[in-house]
């Protein structure tokens, strides 16, 4: 068994994964309740299911350049997602898609609370 092909069976077992992975995500997104719920399934496995990808597919070029470019896209996704489900969460609760039954620690009311009291305190001018 030479190296080519072991890599090239590493290769296809992460596709794979991260194929089931963004599928698992996409039946989360439609499935789920809530759009807590729903950010979770389209944000954890997908980006997980996007580096399994990246990583088969560094394991079937096998250049250094591409390599290079993959672990690029894949730190710019683990940057961006977290932010943009971040600013999702904080546009659903603002606009009354979240229910504050289903949460356990609200911060967010005391902040948007404490603001608008200080915004109606100062004096204008």
């Amino acid at each position: 068994m030479t190296w080519d092909t072991v890599a090239d069976v590493a290769s296809g077992i992460c596709f794979l994964g991260g194929a089931f992975l963004a599928f698992a995500a996409g039946v989360g997104v439609l499935r789920f309740p809530d759009l807590l719920a729903r950010m979770h399934a389209g944000t954890k496995p997908q980006v997980l299911g996007l580096i399994l990808v990246l990583i088969g597919l560094a394991l079937r070029l096998r250049s250094g350049a591409a390599v290079w470019a993959l672990v690029l896209v894949a730190i710019f996704q683990m940057l961006t997602a977290p932010v943009a489900a971040h600013l999702v969460g904080r546009a659903g609760f603002r606009t009354g898609k979240v229910h504050p039954d289903d949460l356990v620690i609200d911060e967010l009311t005391d902040d948007l609370r404490r603001a608008r009291e200080r915004d109606e305190g100062e004096p204008e001018g």
